[in-house]
């Protein structure tokens, strides 16, 4: 593939990646502790919502740094090596798992109406999340870093 095809795959990965760094940090210090506040009586509509408008923020970037990282797998800028690549797809497939397997239910459960330990566990186990994503932010501009030095 392209140099510059790949060199711009890394870019867009490194931009998606930063950015769900910075939202999922949003979502793990402030957006879910204040779930509780909502109030019961409004609880499953805010949900229902909320989950609605996230999907909105959050599918884009997060196809988009799912298939360039998983591009990496067959092609990858010169000077990324195989076991760098791997690491950054575990990272991600650690999100999806947690997304899909822990977070969504739990979401599900919610929109039925407030549920205490549901919303506890939303912010106990979104911390999985939030340092996946963050390692992947510190490989990425390492990576980027070393790639654009030469």
């Amino acid at each position: 593939m392209n140099p510059t095809i790949l060199k711009l795959f890394l870019l867009l990965q490194l931009a998606a990646t930063l950015y769900l760094t910075g939202l999922i940090w949003f979502v793990q210090i402030v957006h879910y502790p204040l779930f509780g506040q909502v109030g019961k009586e409004s609880f499953a509509a805010y949900e229902i919502a909320h989950s609605n408008l996230t999907t909105i923020v959050v599918a884009p970037p997060m196809l988009l740094e799912v298939l360039t990282a998983g591009s990496w797998l067959w092609f990858r800028p010169h000077g990324i090596r195989w076991g760098e690549a791997l690491v950054g797809v575990g990272l991600l497939a650690v999100i999806w798992c947690s997304t899909w397997f822990l977070q969504v239910p739990k979401h599900n459960v919610l929109a039925l109406g407030f549920d205490a330990p549901a919303q506890q566990f939303l912010v106990a186990s979104n911390w999985l999340r939030t340092i996946a994503w963050s390692g992947r932010s510190g490989l990425l501009l390492w990576l980027t870093a070393r790639i654009l030095s030469g």
